[in-house]
């Protein structure tokens, strides 16, 4: 891991950007160390210089947590393939003219999940060594569909907060039985994109003994500002 940039924020978190191989990422850091991590991704792998991730992640740095994202590949200022280009010119296409989309979701996202989890991994590793980074571990974000596949093959996280505002493909949502760790899970119920009923359907799968389910009004981007302060306290009660 090769640190490339560093600035202080007014609130004393220190906000670097890294590269590791080829995945470049940012990590926040509060001023008390060593610090419980939180893996922060954005939804279905949009870039991590999201202005809504970098507000949540800032945020839950000052709060005491060290904070990590990282570009899927991809994504952000990752070179694309072909097939991403295909797969992102079909969903436009289909969104525009009203088509079904799911399968067209299905076939980017499920791939994109599991090409993102061994570099999330890798991360995960690499922050852990470094002497400002005591774990526990837990995940926050938009992008579920990872959170759920992380939560399963990674026994180094130990909460997670979902955003349920992603696709999440058909084999996330199966191994979703598999995942036992607390969630707190986040609901816009007038979501235009994103059909309610799957997302309680999900929300119901998931194996937790201990899942809370907060749900409020208005569209995909209209999560009130107070649940960011209600997820941290989730966090403190797991992972400090």
């Amino acid at each position: 891991m090769r640190f490339t940039s560093e600035q202080r924020l007014d609130d004393g978190v220190l906000e670097r950007e890294f590269i590791l191989g080829e995945i470049p990422g940012t990590l926040w850091t509060p001023g008390s160390a060593p610090a419980p991590l939180v893996l922060m991704a954005h939804n279905n792998g949009l870039p991590k210089a999201e202005p809504r991730l970098v507000a949540r992640a800032r945020y839950t740095a000052a709060r005491g947590y060290a904070v990590a994202t990282i570009d899927a590949a991809g994504c952000g200022d990752r070179p694309r393939s072909a097939a991403d280009e295909q797969a992102r010119a079909d969903l436009r296409r289909a969104m525009q003219a009203g088509e079904p989309v799911d399968e067209i979701f299905e076939s980017f996202i499920g791939p994109l999940v599991e090409n993102a989890v061994p570099e999330w991994q890798t991360t995960l590793d690499a922050l852990l060594s470094l002497p400002e980074i005591g774990g526990p571990v837990g995940y926050s974000g938009g992008w579920t569909a990872l959170g759920i596949r992380l939560a399963v093959v990674e026994p180094r996280i130990a909460a997670a907060g979902f955003f349920a505002g992603g696709y999440v493909p058909r084999a996330q949502r199966e191994e979703a039985r598999q995942v036992t760790i607390p969630l707190l899970f986040l609901l816009q119920w007038d979501d235009e994109g994103n059909p309610r009923q799957r997302a309680l359907d999900l929300f119901d799968a998931f194996g937790s003994k201990e899942k809370t389910l907060h749900a409020n009004l208005g569209g995909h981007t209209g999560t009130p500002w107070f649940e960011l302060e209600d997820g941290c306290r989730f966090l403190d009660r797991h992972l400090k």
